[in-house]
């Protein structure tokens, strides 16, 4: 159907299993096909990534360069850092910063001065759509899609991203693809696969992957745990420490890089990163012990997470977050004040529950109810946007982000 409908086609490849799969389907149903086109390729290097991963990306492009309009991006947008306390975001390829930076720049980049639109205000997503447009405005399309490897099993904000209510500009009524321009669409055909089904694909078809999975095996991750993403992100803290035993020389260029890298190559994944086994210091209550983590920060980054834990707040007591049935059960059984709802607005089985926060509760979902030890271990994991507790980006954050891309826009 997309290569039906279409006739601008674009992949995000990022190097990693979901994105490689995605970019192996397209290039297997041209090759099947005897398609007569070929598709962009969009992948953002972030400069620091394992030397593994660098290596893989050239060989796919390289294999099919016949089919692959590749646009490698290195462009100096602002990447979410959760290492420091201090530091929200750190720069790829920063060129002041160029005697510190992991690698050398490849001989087919792209940087900035290749795009008009960019701006210093931008963020990597911020960049990764309005590219979209640039594309398809660059290949004078009549329609395109881009294509996202991104899978819901994987996280609650990836499954909004299909689900939510308010995507509800989508192609013909598909509720895996997004309008995100006129003619310009999202689409997320894997959407519904689970990680098993990712690497049978890979036997059954016999794809290329990257070969730090099975690095990863040999370190003992099971396949959930393994992330091929940026060191600095929330999903990479606990694998972090990996580095300095498959890339030591690369370890050694992260520390200088970004705050934080080394402490949290140490504690990543433990108590300390505000991980799964965290404990409640002696005389505190989670709710204290988050008021007293967030006396340790500086000012806008306190404040940031006291606006954040205002807005779920009211969120839950005057909307209603929804939980399947399993989980109300739970909560009722540990009596729990909590109101349930009949139906929902968005497009799930599970039920509305209104609640006041609690401190802690122990059960199976517990990343899911409005707790205290929630908000500590989004703290504790630096994880500024609170992506942890579900958290997308606020009206207010978009419309800042908006005020600033204007900006600076009229300052060209």
């Amino acid at each position: 159907m997309i290569f039906r409908e279409f006739d601008n086609i674009s992949v995000s490849f990022s190097g990693g299993k979901d994105s490689s799969l995605l970019l192996n389907l397209c290039v297997k149903y041209i090759r099947d096909n005897h398609l007569n086109r070929k598709i962009s390729v969009l992948h953002l290097d972030y400069e620091a990534q394992y030397e593994m991963t660098t290596k893989y990306v050239d060989e796919v492009l390289s294999d099919n360069c016949d089919i692959l309009d590749v646009y490698r991006v290195c462009v100096p947008f602002k990447v979410t850092t959760c290492t420091s306390m201090h530091q929200s975001y750190w720069r790829p390829w920063e060129e002041d910063k160029q005697d510190i930076w992991v690698r050398s720049l490849p001989t087919n980049a792209i940087t900035k001065k290749y795009f008009s639109f960019y701006n210093e205000s931008m963020w990597d997503y911020d960049f990764q759509q309005r590219f979209s447009l640039w594309l398809h405005e660059r290949n004078k399309a009549k329609r395109t899609a881009v294509l996202v490897g991104i899978r819901t099993q994987e996280s609650l904000h990836r499954w909004r991203a299909i689900h939510s209510d308010k995507n509800y500009k989508n192609y013909n009524g598909i509720n895996w693809t997004k309008e995100v321009y006129d003619n310009v669409y999202n689409a997320y055909p894997i959407f519904d696969w689970l990680t098993e089904d990712v690497w049978i694909a890979n036997a059954k078809f016999n794809f290329s992957y990257n070969k730090l999975y099975d690095l990863f095996y040999q370190a003992g991750l099971n396949i959930d745990q393994m992330r091929v993403a940026s060191p600095f992100l929330s999903e990479g803290q606990e694998t972090l420490s990996l580095y300095r035993v498959i890339e030591p020389h690369t370890w050694g260029k992260l520390v200088s890089r970004v705050n934080g890298v080394n402490f949290t190559g140490i504690y990543g994944g433990t108590t300390a990163m505000g991980w799964k086994s965290i404990t409640l210091p002696k005389g505190h209550t989670w709710e204290s012990y988050m008021y007293f983590l967030l006396s340790t920060l500086p000012e806008e980054t306190r404040r940031n997470y006291l606006s954040k834990l205002q807005t779920s707040i009211k969120f839950w007591k005057e909307k209603g977050g929804v939980l399947d049935e399993d989980t109300i059960m739970a909560l009722k059984k540990s009596g729990v004040n909590i109101e349930v709802g009949s139906s929902s607005n968005y497009n799930t089985t599970k039920l509305p529950v209104r609640m006041d926060y609690i401190d802690d509760i122990d059960i199976k979902d517990f990343k899911l109810v409005p707790t205290y030890k929630r908000m500590c271990v989004c703290i504790m994991k630096n994880d500024h946007l609170c992506k942890y507790m579900g958290f997308s980006q606020t009206k207010n954050e978009i419309a800042r982000r908006k005020n600033i891309i204007e900006k600076y826009q009229n300052l060209l």
